[in-house]
């Protein structure tokens, strides 16, 4: 059986968060506020490291109970302050070295909400990799962007 990559669907989310567009990005980019809210369902983000340029290096580390689970290692493409952050994305797995990248896409827009706030749009695309390895992580990443958006809404408030 063949699995079309390009055809696995992207994850859209749009949220109106109360905080400010500039109080946003830097959430996106502050490895300190990173730990608190990017890591979905259980799990809890223990490192982070940004270097905040085009073609700098963003690493997040998580655990489940203390066990490292992995987390995302990614390369930042684009920034456009207080505005849009491109990511290519990749899910790893918790060693790192011997484990499978799958690579994706990640776009964050920043727009000043017309009722306050500030609305983004998160778009993930290219997860056919993912999708064909490993479908039923694939199935959660719409799942898992909801939670962590939602820590996200809580810790920029």
């Amino acid at each position: 059986m063949t699995t079309d990559l390009a055809a696995f669907p992207a994850v859209r989310r749009e949220r109106v968060l109360s905080a400010s567009v500039h109080a946003v990005y830097r959430a996106w980019l502050d490895p300190a506020i990173l730990q608190r809210w990017l890591a979905p369902g259980s799990l809890e983000g223990v490192r982070a490291e940004v270097d905040e340029r085009p073609g700098g290096r963003y690493l997040i580390r998580q655990t489940d109970s203390d066990q490292p689970v992995g987390g995302f290692d990614a390369q930042l493409l684009e920034l456009v302050p207080d505005r849009r952050i491109v990511w290519r994305w990749s899910f790893i797995g918790p060693d790192r070295d011997a484990g499978p990248v799958f690579d994706s896409l990640l776009t964050v827009t920043l727009d000043e909400a017309p009722e306050g706030g500030t609305r983004l749009t998160l778009v993930h695309e290219r997860l056919g990799a993912l999708a064909a390895t490993l479908p039923q992580v694939a199935e959660q990443v719409g799942d898992g962007w909801d939670g962590v958006l939602d820590r996200l809404a809580e810790t920029v408030r």
